[in-house]
């Protein structure tokens, strides 16, 4: 089961570089690229993921239980990755509904609020952390060695996504609200 999660999580992490990039360039108007049907097949991978990790979380939290050992200070990374997993989950709702509705059977552009800004920040912020913690253990899982370098470069590589999908956000944010 871990093996086909790492696997799943790649995928992800490749449908999410492609979506926050064309979601960036859509948002500064710089390319008008959608990508709702990527967005919706990648979050139903994220689904699965969430249920498959939560099912391997549940097994490690009965294990600790049982062990009567739960070292929730030395596991501080294990929780949290979980628990900007869950986040993720939680801001992802607002990350669909931030741009816009469907009214009628056509889609209107909604105004993009300092909240509506602040929860794509954070959801930026939550997939930072999700990402950062969980190199290490997706490069184990797939059975890849030189964890050092290739981890060092996908942290590089994601900041730089990161970045450019606040950019993004903050770019949107003032389009709406002082252009």
């Amino acid at each position: 089961m871990r093996k086909w999660n790492g696997l799943m999580t790649v995928i992800i992490f490749v449908l999410f570089i492609v979506h926050a990039v064309c979601g960036s360039l859509n948002l500064m108007n710089i390319a008008p690229i959608l990508t709702k049907n990527l967005a919706y097949f990648m979050l139903g991978l994220i689904l699965v993921h969430m249920v498959i990790s939560t099912i391997l979380t549940a097994k490690s939290i009965l294990i600790a239980k049982k062990t009567g050992a739960p070292y929730f200070r030395e596991n501080r990374l294990f929780w949290a990755r979980r628990i900007s997993g869950y986040a993720i989950l939680f801001l992802v709702f607002f990350h669909t509904t931030a741009f816009g509705e469907i009214v009628n059977g056509v889609f209107k552009l909604s105004y993009f609020s300092a909240f509506k800004l602040a929860t794509q920040l954070l959801l930026v912020l939550s997939v930072g952390v999700h990402i950062i913690t969980n190199v290490k253990p997706v490069l184990i899982s797939l059975g890849i060695k030189k964890l050092k370098h290739r981890a060092t470069d996908i942290l590089f590589f994601i900041s730089i996504i990161l970045a450019l999908a606040s950019i993004g956000f903050i770019i949107y944010f003032i389009r709406w609200n002082f252009v």
